[in-house]
C-alpha cells in the first residue's frame, strides 16, 4: 500500500493503521531482510530498485494467498489479474476502461499503474505488471533501449 501510495501516512489511512506502526513495521522488514525498501524525503517515499524486485515478489505472495483463499476458504472461483503500467496516454487509459466494461470485474482484476518509463520497463520485469505501453519514436529508441538493456 505504501508503495501505491508513495506515502506512509496516506496508506496508514487505508489500511487502518497508525502511520508510526506501519513506519515501525517498514523498518523491522528493512532490518530483518537486510535491504532498504523505501527512500524516504520531505516529498514521499519512492522504491529502491531492491524494493521494487522486494515488492515484485511479494505482490506475487499476495496474489497466491488470495488465489488459495478464494478456491478453498471462500470457494469462490479465482478472479483473474490483470495488470497495466504505462506512461500518461489517454489512448491506453480509454482503451483499459474498455477491456474492464467489455470483460468485468467479476471474473477479473484490473490494475492500471501510471508512471514513467523507467518504472513502466521494471513493473514488467518484476511481474508487477502483465504489459507495459511505452512510446518508442526515433528520438527516443536509443535512450529507451540503453534502460532496456540495463535492466535486462
Amino acid at each position: 500500500m505504501v508503495a501505491e501510495c508513495g506515502s506512509i501516512t496516506e496508506a496508514a489511512k487505508k489500511l487502518f493503521i497508525s502511520q508510526p506502526s506501519l513506519s515501525n513495521a517498514i523498518k523491522e522488514i528493512e532490518k530483518e531482510i537486510g535491504i532498504i525498501i523505501f527512500v524516504r524525503s520531505r516529498l514521499g517515499i519512492t522504491l529502491t530498485k531492491e524494493g521494487m524486485e522486494f515488492i515484485g515478489y511479494a505482490r506475487q505472495v499476495i496474489h497466491q494467498m488470495e488465489l488459495l483463499e478464494d478456491r478453498y476458504v471462500t470457494s469462490l472461483p479465482a478472479k483473474v489479474k490483470f495488470s497495466v503500467s504505462a506512461q500518461h496516454y489517454t489512448f491506453a487509459e480509454n482503451a483499459f476502461v474498455e477491456l474492464v466494461k467489455q470483460f468485468g470485474e467479476a471474473r477479473y482484476e484490473f490494475y492500471f499503474n501510471t508512471c514513467d518509463t523507467h518504472q513502466v520497463l521494471e513493473d514488467v520485469k518484476n511481474r508487477v505488471s502483465d504489459l507495459g505501453i511505452i512510446f518508442l519514436s526515433d528520438e527516443n529508441r536509443v535512450v529507451i533501449q540503453k534502460i532496456i538493456d540495463r535492466i535486462a
